[in-house]
C-alpha cells in the first residue's frame, strides 16, 4: 500500500483521455457490486456498458478481498469480454500467485490469469508507503 499504484494508473488514464481514448476507472469493490446488480439495476447496466465500450479499463485494488464463486464467475466473464477488445490496467497488493486463494477456484483463477497475463507489462514496486514515510515517528515514539 501507498507506493503510487493508483496514482500511476490514473495518470496513464488521463494521458489516454488526452489522446482521445475512452477510459473507465473503477475499484474492484465497486466493480463487483456493479456485476452483481447488473441483472436488476438499470444504473449498473449503463455503467457496465460504458466500461465494456471503453478503450482502457482501469480496475483499482484488484484482489483486495476474497471473492465467492458467483463473483469470480462474473469477473471472469468481464475479463473474457475485455480480452483483446480493450486495454486493461490493474492495481493490486497481491501477486497473481495469491489470487487462487482469494478466488477460491483454481480453474477460474487460471482462466482469468491466462487472459490477463497474455501480452502484459508488470510494474512491481515494493517500496515503503509514501503515506507512512513521514509518520514513522508515530510508531517509534518512546513511551
Amino acid at each position: 500500500p501507498g507506493v503510487g499504484k493508483t496514482f500511476l494508473a490514473v495518470g496513464l488514464g488521463i494521458e489516454a483521455v488526452n489522446h482521445g481514448f475512452k477510459v473507465y476507472f473503477v475499484t474492484m469493490g465497486e466493480l463487483v457490486q456493479l456485476l452483481k446488480s447488473e441483472e436488476f439495476s438499470s444504473k449498473s447496466k449503463i455503467q457496465l456498458k460504458r466500461l465494456r465500450d471503453s478503450d482502457l479499463v482501469i480496475i483499482d485494488d484488484l484482489m483486495y478481498m476474497a471473492m465467492d464463486q458467483r463473483e469470480a464467475n462474473l469477473f471472469f466473464h468481464l475479463v473474457n469480454h475485455l480480452y483483446e477488445r480493450s486495454s486493461i490496467i490493474l492495481t493490486s497488493n497481491k501477486s497473481p500467485e495469491q489470487w487462487g486463494e482469494l478466488i477460491g477456484d483454481q480453474g477460474i483463477t487460471t482462466a482469468i490469469l491466462d487472459r490477463l497475463l497474455h501480452r502484459v507489462e508488470i510494474i512491481h514496486s515494493d517500496d515503503d508507503s509514501h503515506r507512512m514515510r513521514n509518520r514513522k515517528s508515530l510508531f517509534s515514539a518512546e513511551v
